[in-house]
């Protein structure tokens, strides 16, 4: 690409714009809005057309393989559609809100309040036709994620990893099948 004094650029792998001051072989000197001057290698640069306006931080960059990409990649639709009357119904599994207190209760026996409050919500989402569940049940060791995991493989039930962005990595959803009768 050449580049010459006065043209207006901005850098690949930042965030910053501005105009060329200085060029000595492939060494550019770019003095930014605000009066920082940062060399860069010529292909760190990307030239700005004049008569572009500025919509977002990369929307005046007017470079033909961006333009290339944006074409070939069109924007995904959602593969996620939320049901406005969807009933959720979240549990939480952590062994201090299902008790008051441990006291007198060993792993085992925490283990096992847990996974019968599990079966007895699944058990009344199939009666009461809730189609999902959501039972959080944080990350640990793993030992009542995997046996939640056992029990719900014995019901009519497809379950996943819940959403990464609401719940992090401890929950499982789980959905119900109704049947039409």
């Amino acid at each position: 690409m050449c580049l010459e004094i006065g043209n207006k650029v901005a850098v690949l792998d930042d965030v910053l714009k501005g105009k060329v001051i200085n060029i000595i072989d492939d060494d550019i000197s770019v003095e930014t809005n605000d009066g920082m001057v940062f060399k860069f290698n010529s292909s760190e640069l990307v030239k700005i057309a004049i008569d572009q306006h500025e919509l977002s931080k990369f929307s005046d960059i007017n470079n033909s393989l961006f333009q290339e990409k944006i074409s070939q990649n069109p924007p995904k639709k959602n593969l996620f559609k939320k049901e406005k009357k969807e009933v959720i119904l979240e549990v939480d599994l952590h062994i201090n809100k299902l008790t008051k207190s441990t006291r007198n209760m060993d792993n085992y026996d925490m283990l096992n309040l847990q996974l019968d409050t599990a079966k007895n919500k699944v058990e009344f989402a199939l009666s009461k036709r809730i189609s999902k569940i959501v039972f959080i049940h944080g990350v640990g060791e793993g030992v009542l994620k995997s046996e939640l995991h056992r029990l719900l493989s014995k019901y009519p039930i497809k379950f996943y990893d819940a959403s990464y962005k609401k719940y992090g990595l401890g929950a499982t959803e789980v959905y119900v099948f109704q049947n039409s009768n």
